[in-house]
């Protein structure tokens, strides 16, 4: 059977819309929103990792040392261990509950140790970036959780030690310190994650 010029150039449109259709019916959509809440979240954790070091007022050297004969007073402090299978494991759901839970945490704690330093008032301790940069990124976290239409998960309330000498204050604002570097490095490497799972641009 001779086809026409039109019946092939008809044919040749539906075959290009059958293509097209396959192309984005099985390719993840970008959700223009949430990737500029991942880079948002991205600058966040670079900026909470910088403003940690203001816990106290140690250099790098007399941090490693003071972590040597350190005892973890805060039990309830984020432990982050996840290797890379589990990241990339991880789903988007997974990845913001568990960041959200965290950031809440280190937010609970960081308040804390405002209160718990108040009487001591140490020069350069001061935790006003530091409590900023959690609460925009708990913030960001809460709002992307809801945009994929998923349950925020409820924080619990952490336990804290007593503290009663400008010693245990400085040890606790180190523990904090050094714990929220290594959530910013893990958070980040998250966030990249996420970010190229969901296609969007890369930061």
């Amino acid at each position: 059977m001779k086809l026409s010029p039109k019946s092939i150039t008809g044919l040749l449109h539906l075959l290009l819309l059958a293509e097209l259709f396959v192309h984005t019916s099985t390719r993840p959509t970008q959700t223009p929103s949430l990737c500029g809440n991942f880079g948002s979240m991205i600058v966040y954790t670079q900026k909470l990792m910088s403003s940690s070091k203001g816990l106290h007022c140690l250099s790098d050297d007399e941090v490693n040392m003071y972590i040597a004969s350190m005892k973890n007073k805060l039990q309830d402090l984020p432990r982050i261990q996840h290797t890379a299978a589990h990241l990339g494991s991880m789903n988007v759901s997974e990845s913001l509950s568990q960041l959200y839970l965290y950031t809440k945490s280190f937010k609970l704690h960081v308040d804390w140790l405002k209160t718990a330093k108040e009487q001591y008032s140490p020069a350069c301790q001061s935790t006003e970036a530091i409590n900023s940069n959690l609460r925009q990124l708990s913030n960001l976290l809460y709002s992307s959780i809801h945009q994929i239409s998923a349950e925020v998960p409820q924080s619990m309330t952490p336990s804290f030690p007593n503290v009663s000498t400008a010693f245990d204050i400085l040890q606790v604002s180190v523990e904090i310190a050094e714990r929220i570097q290594v959530f910013c490095d893990w958070s980040r490497r998250v966030l990249l994650h996420l970010n190229h799972m969901s296609r969007c641009p890369r930061h």
